[in-house]
């Protein structure tokens, strides 16, 4: 068992986590122009590469990672959270990413065991 020291306190980095994000976005579907029958694939490839490179970092925390992709139409698109939780070492961080045909939202929210 871990001998529990304070200076070790578990933070969560949301500029970290926005750039690994941008990177898991990048990776599945940077190049590519909307499909609607691809969404369902890139949302669940988006999904888990976060989580598993967030999960790589080896810090102790529950993560919840949320992904949607949208066709780029002229339709408004608006979302929101709200989290009841530590603010001295939770976290969260949304990254909204967009190409020429589609935009890419994610949450990812860390909360510290």
């Amino acid at each position: 068992m871990e001998e529990y020291n304070p200076g070790d306190e578990v933070v969560f980095n949301a500029d970290e986590a926005t750039n690994l994000i941008k990177e898991c976005i990048e990776g599945v579907i940077g190049g590519t122009d909307y499909n609607q029958s691809k969404v369902n694939q890139w949302t669940a490839s988006i999904v888990e590469h976060c989580l598993t490179h967030l999960v790589k970092q080896g810090r102790s925390f529950k993560y919840i990672v949320n992904c949607s992709v949208m066709q780029k139409s002229g339709a408004g698109l608006h979302t929101a959270n709200s989290c009841y939780w530590d603010t001295a070492t939770d976290g969260s961080c949304t990254v909204r990413w967009e190409n020429r045909t589609m935009y890419c939202v994610v949450s990812a929210f860390a909360v510290a065991l």
